[in-house]
């Protein structure tokens, strides 16, 4: 992930003249950019597990080694901790802010910015998703995007995940 790109967008997140699908765009989009992220150094601090257990069966010839590692797992896994507080605090924004942007979107509009299927906006109604949260929770967002129904790595709800 760039830095800029993300900076950018958290600017545009942040921004008062912003309008709410503006800033639901770039909360989602910097959502997907951390989620992405902390896929990538999840697999790295398991591949990095997985290097130090094979090593220590040739202990104490590797113990150097093995420290070092431990070592990356530790700085790995603080990056993961970082990355997963920004995710719970985007997610607590949107707890908080979320009504009022469901309230200036409107219920298609919101539809439309978080992809969800056409069939599922009219169950989506009836079962009463009408915010942010419960659409991200209800796991419909990116809906209309072919998948596993069981997949639930989607950005909001990471966010809305992190956040409880």
């Amino acid at each position: 992930m760039k830095e800029t790109h993300a900076c950018t967008l958290a600017t545009i997140a942040c921004s008062p003249t912003a309008t709410p699908r503006a800033r639901l765009i770039a909360i989602r989009r910097l959502c997907r950019l951390l989620s992405q992220e902390r896929e990538a150094l999840y697999d790295e601090l398991l591949a990095l597990r997985r290097q130090a257990n094979k090593l220590r069966a040739f202990l104490p010839f590797t113990a150097d080694r093995v420290a070092d590692l431990e070592w990356q797992v530790a700085v790995v896994g603080d990056d993961l901790d970082d990355i997963e507080l920004r995710l719970a605090n985007i997610g607590r924004v949107l707890m908080i802010d979320g009504k009022r942007m469901t309230k200036a979107i409107g219920f298609d509009g919101l539809c439309d910015l978080l992809n969800i299927n056409p069939a599922h906006r009219a169950v989506a109604r009836r079962a009463g998703h009408s915010t942010i949260a419960k659409l991200a929770n209800a796991c419909l967002e990116d809906s209309a995007d072919r998948h596993d129904e069981a997949w639930k790595d989607r950005p909001l709800f990471n966010a809305f995940h992190a956040a409880r």
